[in-house]
């Protein structure tokens, strides 16, 4: 069964029809849902989903594009959290050097205090690494953690090699199904299949059937057959591989 390793579930554009949404995707193969907190605020939410709906694992962080309206006292509050043992994983945290206007000090600021968090609660990161892969690369080596996910990856196979070195898998959702994005189709056709997962990163980042609409996690098992295709595979076998892969990285619970 397809584990979707990136869903803001908890999001609003989910507020109206989100247990169908969810229902839809468990009809089409999808067995597991990761879903990472942006904020503070996204915490409580995030937790909660996962109390009532046994499928759903919360990560915890705080985003790099939310660290303007974030506070020291925000770090307090994820450390005693994680410290419950309630998260698969620290995120979604990372750094953004595409969106103008954001601090970047401040950025690698919080990357590091969450870094540093991840290691003390031996926990794996799932990582934003928007145009500054190497900028994550070089915090990662600085402050070492127990692997995770490099969420929507579109660096080069240079950046890929380094972060599957460090134990990181890569997560390949929606961009990877354009027919114009070959550096990602590539990659994906091409790299390890151990260190592939994939994500949608709904309700954002559509793919190309759904291109300015809402992204939704049933739309997971057409992705995964897109991969299938690249790499000239069944989908029984990208679902066993990817699967397993997340396993791998994050300490799922096994579904009771």
């Amino acid at each position: 069964m397809l584990i979707d390793t990136h869903l803001h579930l908890d999001a609003a554009e989910f507020d109206p029809d989100r247990a169908e949404v969810l229902a839809r995707a468990r009809t089409a193969g999808i067995a597991g849902f990761v879903v990472p907190a942006v904020d503070r605020a996204g915490f409580a939410r995030v937790l909660a989903l996962a109390e009532t709906t046994p499928d759903v694992f919360p990560a915890l962080g705080i985003h790099p594009l939310c660290v303007d309206c974030a506070d020291e006292i925000d770090l307090d509050v994820l450390d005693a959290l994680l410290a419950q043992g309630c998260a698969v994983a620290v995120g979604e945290i990372g750094l953004d050097h595409y969106v103008p206007g954001f601090d970047a000090v401040r950025q690698e600021t919080f990357f590091a205090a969450q870094l540093g968090l991840a290691r003390s609660h031996g926990l794996p990161v799932i990582l934003h690494v928007r145009r500054a892969q190497d900028a994550v690369l070089a915090a990662l080596r600085q402050t070492r953690v127990t692997g995770g996910i490099a969420h929507a990856f579109n660096g080069s196979l240079q950046q890929a090699e380094a972060f599957i070195e460090l134990g990181f898998k890569l997560g390949f959702g929606g961009a990877m199904t354009f027919d114009g994005s070959r550096r990602i189709r590539r990659l994906a056709a091409e790299l390890p299949l151990d260190a592939i997962v994939l994500e949608t990163d709904a309700p954002d980042m559509p793919p190309a059937w759904a291109h300015g609409g809402r992204n939704v996690p049933e739309n997971l098992l057409r992705i995964a057959g897109i991969l299938a295709k690249l790499r000239g595979l069944s989908l029984e076998e990208i679902v066993l591989a990817t699967s397993g892969n997340v396993r791998a990285v994050l300490p799922l619970p096994e579904k009771k």
